[in-house]
This record gives structure tokens, C-alpha cells and sequence, in this order.
């Protein structure tokens, strides 16, 4: 097949790069354009200087684009910015990817009310599906719209699903303890990344109301016919990637460990990127790659099971997600362009 012309709308952030790490050596793809509004003119390596040599491209205005020659489109987008894209694209022919939480929900009164923003295409929730491979496979690939999961709902679904999936515990209860590296609050500085705040540092935040919980208790409603209402709280680790998710949930039904452990390896059994670990994993087991790692065991003494997962956050919470879903919906392997190993140490 002719390769897959794509063009990364955002370049300057840590997805917009990593994106671009891993289409560069994609056998089906070829980017095209990469576009910077504030960069526009200058190489995409006087923005990202590992690129040096490999990715000389310069960035151009979204308005300079030849859409004629896209097949997919990467909004690498924050919150509230990439609905504005999508709008301005409504009528073009190619595929749209959406990093941004834009259209990963219900609709727009759910989102105002967790975003605390207008949104001002509402109409677009109509073409979006949630492109989470693992458990939207089949409506990602008859999808031309696919909204991109959320790095900590990423980790979070794939660890409950099957738990809820086959009703072994209960809608409410469930609590989720998630840690992230500072890449998850994006490139632009602010107080709470600083190194001087970060380093040496561990702080939770966004305590009962973080965005991610409302996608993660939406998206588990919806694939179970329950109504989940569950606890999230995130933490800031001073590390620069990765995300470890600790899921607690009342052993109700008195499961054992092993029918446990062998209902998630049947039911994640054709998925190429979940890895059921005998031991806890760590950040480092999955730095660089597409790869969720999920450890569970029960505890007897408090009568809970205990669920870990562990993703990077720029891969699979993002951008190797992204190219996954492309993947899919044009019929590739689904590991084509993803087969990394951890960088670790």
C-alpha cells in the first residue's frame, strides 16, 4: 500500500515529539507537514535537537497545509484549542486524531462541568469514538474521528475492565492511587514543575475533582452497564515520564488470586501491549513503549484486590496510543511502528 501521509498539527510539545520519534521509522507512514503557529519558519530540530539530522523539516502554519495531501491528521492540541481545529477541519477528507480531552466524554455539559470551558463544537462529539484500542477495537476501525484516552485513564481501564467486565465487585468503592512524571503537565512551565518544586518533592493533587475521573467512571459505565462511582486521586513523582496506577477494590465475591490472574490473561489475550507481570512493575519495565504492564493479587488480611499497572505516559498515554489507533483504523498490524523495548536503566 501507498504510504500514509500524515501531518502533526502541534509540534513543539513533548506528544508532538514523541509522535514524531515514532512515525519518522514507521514502514506506512511519511509526515508531511508539522506545523507550529509560534515556530512556524524554523526546523523541526531547533525545537527538539535529538532530531538533528533525522528531522530537519520546517514547521508551517496550520493555514499553509495542503490538505489535499493528508491522509490523517495528529492534533497535538491542548484542551480547548484542538475543538477549534476540528471545526475548521469538519469538511476535509482526512482522518482526525485528537490528543486533547476535547471529545473523549459524554458531551458538551459533561465537559464544561469538568473542564471548567466552553466548548465550542459540539457537534463534534457526534463523530469522535475513544480510541482505546484494548477496549474500542472494532468501533476504531470503522472511525474517521478518534479521540485520543487520557494518560491516566489509559492505565486505569485497562487495569479495572475486566474486574467490572464480569461483575466482580462492586460499582462503588473502587479507589484509584496514580503517580505521574512531570511530562504529564506538558512543556509549558509552570510553578508545579518547576525542578526546585519537583525534585526531592511528592505531592498529590486535584483531589476529587480531576478531569481524568469523570472519563475513567464514563468510559467503565459505558462498556459495563454500571454506574461506577469511584475515588481518583493523582500524584506528581519527580521522575520525567511514566505513570504507576494502584487500583484498590473490595474482594466481594471472594475470587481467587489465580481465577484472577487467568480471567485477565484470557480476556487480554489477541492484545499485543498488555503484559500481565508475575511481580509489581515499574516505570522503567515500560519507559519508552506502547506497553501497559498490569500485576494483581489479593489480600486476604484486608479482604482487596490490588491491581498495578504501569505505562509511560508519552507513549502508551499518548502518542503511541495515537499511532496505534492508526494502526487500526487502516488495517496495519497493530504493532507496526511500535515494537520498542524499555529503556532501562
Amino acid at each position: 500500500m501507498e504510504k500514509i501521509k500524515a501531518a502533526i498539527i502541534g509540534a513543539t510539545g513533548y506528544t508532538g515529539s514523541e509522535l514524531a520519534r515514532l512515525l519518522l521509522f514507521h514502514p506506512n507512514v511519511e509526515i508531511v507537514a508539522i506545523t507550529s503557529e509560534s515556530h512556524s519558519g524554523k526546523k523541526f530540530s531547533d525545537i527538539h535537537a535529538q532530531f538533528t539530522n533525522m528531522l530537519d523539516m520546517p514547521l508551517c502554519s496550520v493555514n499553509d497545509i495542503d490538505e489535499q495531501n493528508i491522509d490523517v491528521a495528529f492534533l497535538a492540541l491542548p484542551h480547548g484549542v484542538s475543538m477549534d481545529y476540528v471545526k475548521k477541519f469538519r469538511n476535509s477528507s482526512f482522518k482526525i486524531i485528537d490528543f486533547s480531552g476535547d471529545f473523549r466524554l459524554e458531551n458538551k455539559l459533561v465537559f464544561e462541568s469538568w473542564y471548567n470551558m466552553e466548548h465550542k463544537y459540539e457537534v463534534g462529539f457526534e463523530r469522535f469514538v475513544y480510541g482505546l484500542p484494548e477496549l474500542y477495537k472494532e468501533v476504531i476501525q470503522k472511525a474517521d474521528y478518534v479521540a485520543n484516552p487520557g494518560c491516566f485513564p489509559t492505565g486505569s481501564l485497562l487495569a479495572l475492565y475486566p474486574l467490572l467486565k464480569n461483575n466482580l465487585c462492586e460499582e462503588k468503592g473502587v479507589i484509584i492511587d496514580a503517580k505521574t512524571g512531570t511530562t504529564g503537565a506538558g512543556i509549558k512551565p509552570s510553578a508545579t514543575t518547576l525542578f526546585s518544586n519537583v525534585n526531592d518533592n511528592f505531592a498529590a493533587y486535584g483531589l476529587k475533582k480531576h478531569r481524568h475521573t469523570i472519563e475513567i467512571e464514563y468510559h467503565l459505565s459505558n462498556l459495563t452497564n454500571l454506574n461506577i462511582n469511584l475515588q481518583f486521586t493523582p500524584h506528581i513523582l519527580p521522575v520525567d515520564r511514566g505513570i504507576l496506577t494502584s487500583c484498590y477494590i473490595k474482594n466481594a465475591q471472594k475470587v481467587t488470586e489465580q481465577n484472577l490472574k487467568d480471567l485477565y490473561k484470557s480476556h487480554y489475550k489477541e492484545d499485543p501491549f498488555i503484559r500481565m507481570r508475575e511481580n509489581p512493575p515499574s516505570l522503567k519495565d515500560v519507559r519508552g513503549t506502547n506497553f501497559c504492564d498490569i500485576y494483581l493479587t489479593t489480600d486476604e488480611r484486608t479482604g482487596n484486590i490490588i491491581i498495578v499497572s504501569a505505562i509511560d505516559n508519552l507513549v502508551k498515554g499518548a502518542s503511541g496510543q495515537a499511532v496505534h489507533n492508526m494502526n487500526i483504523m487502516y488495517g496495519l498490524e497493530e504493532t507496526k511502528g511500535l515494537n520498542q523495548i524499555a529503556l532501562k536503566p
